[in-house]
């Protein structure tokens, strides 16, 4: 009974800690709407329309979820960007992975941070609650950047920091050195629906 009951309480604080641990978010309900926002690893590059991890994703949590990412696209364009998809979609939650292409071009982390805070300060205004997904940074070991864990602590969101970093350090789970594939977004989707049903508040 007590190995038992040690792995189960081990089980749990692996979830709260892969989903940022205490910070909540409101339930969600069949008429919500998540709008998944980011680059092409939101788009779904390295798999079929169907096989992105929103796609995968609506299917899991019964809502619609909104496809809004963009190939290529850096922070600061997605800043740019984002008023409109909050206007456009209005969703109840935003699930914010951004900055891959940042570290691969090079800026300067700081404009990073920034363009990634006035999102989710953006999102928030919005009356939508936000997810991060932490990105990893370029490397033979990867591993996500420091700030993402720091920008969701000074934030108070819900943060999936380790997730991208575990499926593109598996060969059988991406299409290419920084792309998922069909089982790796599924895999990512799995890790959002947990984080999403682990933050729910009362």
């Amino acid at each position: 009974m007590g190995i038992t009951r040690s792995i189960a309480i081990l089980c749990l604080l692996a979830v709260c800690a892969g989903c940022g641990g205490h910070p909540k978010i409101r339930k969600l309900s069949p008429s919500s709407v998540v709008v998944a926002f980011g680059d092409s690893l939101t788009f779904g590059t390295g798999a079929g329309e169907e096989e992105s991890y929103p796609s995968v994703l609506a299917k899991m949590i019964g809502c619609r979820v909104v496809n809004e990412g963009v190939s290529g696209e850096n922070t600061t364009s997605g800043l740019a960007r984002l008023p409109g998809v909050l206007e456009n979609d209005q969703p109840d939650l935003v699930i914010l992975c951004h900055g891959g292409n940042d570290m691969l071009n090079g800026q300067d982390p700081a404009i990073t941070i920034a363009n990634l805070t006035a999102m989710i300060t953006m999102a928030k205004n919005a009356g939508a609650d936000v997810i991060l997904i932490g990105v990893p940074k370029p490397g033979l070991l990867l591993k996500p950047a420091a700030f993402y864990r720091e920008i969701a602590a000074k934030q108070k969101i819900p943060i999936d920091a380790e997730t991208l970093a575990k499926i593109l350090s598996s060969p059988a789970l991406k299409t290419d050195p920084v792309h998922p594939n069909a089982a790796g977004y599924r895999e990512l989707a799995e890790s959002v629906k947990t984080c999403i049903i682990g933050s729910h508040g009362k």
